[in-house]
């Protein structure tokens, strides 16, 4: 059959298959993709909660964890090659490249807020910042003609003498939130400076949200009538991730208190869905549950790559339906107005 088949295939005439442009195979080879990752999550799911169904709470949170540490990285919403990730990235262009991309109509950016804090034992204290700049990437990959910014890795997390919040961990960097505003002021101008007409901030981090809208409403207010460039709060990022993403976790059986808010389980899977070297997984298979005197709310023993993978799906798709919200309002308004200062 299969001789048959290849056979009948080289007979095809070419002027019955349909010609496609690179836009149109590009396209077509994406949702390829996307489907291919799209079942391969499902029936992984559907294994590991079919295998965890029964188990004792102590033999799930072993076979969970031994899991995370023995499989594979699940793959992560489309698949995306460090070629593409690499071409949306501002780091990764010359300015010259930079240059034709933005005559050429990415004149949408994304600058991804992280934080460098503590999170327990068993989360490295980078993880907000490879999370929002991984989350980035994928949501300009979907919006199209978009570019991400650096991440702004240094954020307001308590007071620093005496040490308050975050910082009475070690590792965790903390600056004065008028210092963050303005670093974010900044960069907003300077990346309109140089033709971009939207600047979206995200933040991975709900302890700034409040911070990143009101830099937002400081730059429009400043830039008055001339509708060239806009800052937007892009607040539904971090809010997918309170609201819809531990819905679905507690759908699935996963309580409150396991979930929690700060390195528990939700927190570890999103993780180990973005980079599993960022989660001691061996090490949190040992020990007994941490508590809030080790900066753990929450319970991370059963988390999982594949549990993450639900809520990286969820913050992009919400991130990206709202962006295409606001674009969509917004171009009417910026064609009207080149003028930039």
């Amino acid at each position: 059959m299969k001789q048959r088949l290849n056979q009948q295939a080289r007979h095809v005439p070419n002027s019955r298959l349909p010609a496609l442009n690179s836009r149109q195979a590009t396209a077509a080879c994406h949702r390829t993709l996307q489907l291919a990752a799209g079942f391969s999550l499902a029936l992984v799911t559907t294994l590991a909660l079919a295998t965890s169904a029964g188990a004792s709470p102590q033999n799930q949170a072993a076979s969970s964890m031994k899991a995370a540490s023995a499989t594979p990285p699940a793959p992560a919403l489309s698949p995306a090659t460090p070629a593409m990730l690499a071409s949306v990235t501002l780091e990764q262009l010359s300015s010259s490249e930079l240059r034709e991309r933005i005559a050429a109509g990415s004149t949408t950016i994304i600058v991804p807020v992280g934080g460098t804090e503590q999170s327990g034992p068993y989360l490295a204290l980078g993880k907000h910042n490879v999370r929002a700049l991984y989350l980035a990437q994928h949501i300009a990959l979907r919006l199209g003609h978009t570019i991400v910014a650096p991440v702004v890795a240094y954020v307001p997390e308590g007071e620093i003498k005496p040490p308050a919040g975050h910082m009475r961990f070690s590792g965790t960097i903390s600056i004065p939130e008028a210092t963050f505003e303005a670093l974010l002021e900044a960069t907003a101008r300077s990346l309109r400076q140089h033709g971009f007409r939207d600047v979206i901030f995200i933040g991975d981090h709900g302890g700034y949200q409040k911070n990143l809208s009101k830099v937002a409403q400081k730059l429009n207010l400043s830039w008055g009538a001339d509708e060239s460039c806009r800052a937007y709060a892009l607040l539904d990022y971090y809010q997918a991730t309170q609201s819809t993403y531990v819905a679905e976790l507690k759908s699935r059986g996963y309580s409150e208190a396991e979930i929690g808010t700060h390195a528990g389980l939700a927190d570890t899977a999103l993780t180990l869905a973005v980079d599993r070297t960022l989660v001691r997984s061996d090490a949190m298979a040992r020990q007994p549950k941490p508590g809030a005197a080790d900066g753990v709310q929450g319970d991370p023993r059963r988390a999982s790559a594949e549990l993450g993978q639900l809520g990286l799906q969820r913050i992009v798709d919400s991130s990206v339906t709202r962006l295409r919200n606001y674009l969509n309002e917004r171009e009417p308004r910026a064609s009207t107005s080149s003028h930039r200062n």
